[in-house]
């Protein structure tokens, strides 16, 4: 009864469950994808407002575009690397993954135009046009990691130039997303390096040199953002000193106001230098976190590069960019959505043993 509730049908002759739709587009692997667009978002200093939340559905329905277009590309080679896949087992047929791929890419592009116009359409584009080229003809050349890293960039950048009230140009948007935007740009080109491994094992040389890689993107992440807030309030502070030795002079009730906009300006400035603290810590915590699932997997590929041990890892990655993308958040000035985007990385992984995000 279960099984007849949860089908989609494609015209008259086939019918498809709904479980093996999601293990078509590695359903809970889009989890990885709100934490691109919100990274950006912060580090241009938009909030997380309808229009945002239109972009990230836009990314996730091209995420998932993405991943129905490789089974129906790869369903040759699947029918001997991974014939439990629901392409090559004939769950899915293989003409339903490409309606579903081109479906989902609609459905994307719909939704940034709705949500953002040209702006947002003037990177949802690229992502599609990437993500295609990738699964038809870029994924086994050179250029393919470069492709994929540049869908994840392109989808960091989405978030950037959101349009609204207060939005920066898209120059200059573009420019204080650029550090987000690359540490997610390499972190995915060493998933990419990994991936090319998942089936008959890697060299050690590439566990060792991704997981560098990925020691690196830690640190940077970590570096916090230089911010003027808890300065400025400060310097403001300290040179109200001098207009109430003035004040002095006069009445007491100007004597009154003098203390009263000092203390004002003591608060703001204590508040802004609390606000600094957490954001270090909430970003600290994000990279540990990041390291401490896809630097740990990466560290067993190393020790024993399997194709087992490969693929672990490559899942970690996917799932360990949502700390990442956390730690990003936070370094852009928003530790609480930062905070939030953290709980979800827990749901993921418990969802991820149900469904591979590979």
């Amino acid at each position: 009864m279960k099984d007849r509730k949860a089908v989609v049908r494609f015209g008259s002759r086939s019918a498809v469950r709904l479980a093996d739709l999601a293990q078509l587009v590695r359903a809970p692997a889009a989890l990885s994808v709100p934490g691109d667009v919100i990274a950006g978002a912060t580090a241009a200093g938009r909030p997380l407002g309808a229009r945002t939340f239109g972009v990230i559905g836009s990314s996730v329905c091209l995420y998932w575009a993405g991943m129905a277009l490789n089974d129906y590309a790869d369903a040759t080679v699947d029918s001997v690397e991974r014939p439990e896949r629901p392409v090559p087992s004939g769950r899915v047929p293989r003409r339903t993954a490409l309606a579903v791929a081109g479906g989902l890419t609609a459905a994307g592009l719909g939704l940034a135009a709705a949500a953002g116009g040209r702006r947002s359409v003037g990177a949802a584009l690229p992502l599609a046009g990437l993500v295609w080229a990738y699964d038809l003809r870029l994924k086994s050349t050179p250029a393919g990691g470069f492709a994929m890293a540049g869908a994840r960039v392109l989808d960091v950048l989405a978030g950037a130039v959101v349009p609204g009230p207060g939005a920066e140009s898209v120059g200059v948007a573009l420019r204080r997303a650029a550090v987000p935007a690359g540490l997610v740009g390499v972190h995915t080109g060493t998933l990419m390096a990994l991936s090319r491994h998942e089936v008959g094992g890697a060299p050690v040389r590439v566990p060792v040199g991704t997981l560098a890689v990925s020691a690196v993107t830690a640190i940077a992440t970590a570096v916090p953002v230089v911010r003027g807030e808890a300065g400025s309030a400060a310097k403001s502070c300290v040179s109200s000193a001098a207009p109430s030795g003035l004040v002095a002079q006069f009445p007491a009730p100007l004597k009154g106001v003098a203390v009263a906009a000092r203390s004002k300006m003591v608060r703001t400035a204590l508040t802004a230098a609390a606000s600094g603290k957490f954001r270090i810590a909430v970003t600290a915590a994000g990279a540990l976190a990041y390291l401490g699932t896809y630097g740990t997997a990466q560290a067993r590929a190393v020790q024993k590069p399997s194709a087992e041990n490969v693929r672990r890892a490559v899942g970690a990655g996917i799932m360990g960019l949502m700390p990442l993308q956390a730690a990003l958040t936070a370094r852009g000035g928003a530790p609480a959505v930062a905070a939030a985007l953290g709980v979800v990385h827990p749901l993921a992984r418990r969802l991820a043993r149900r469904i591979s995000p590979t």
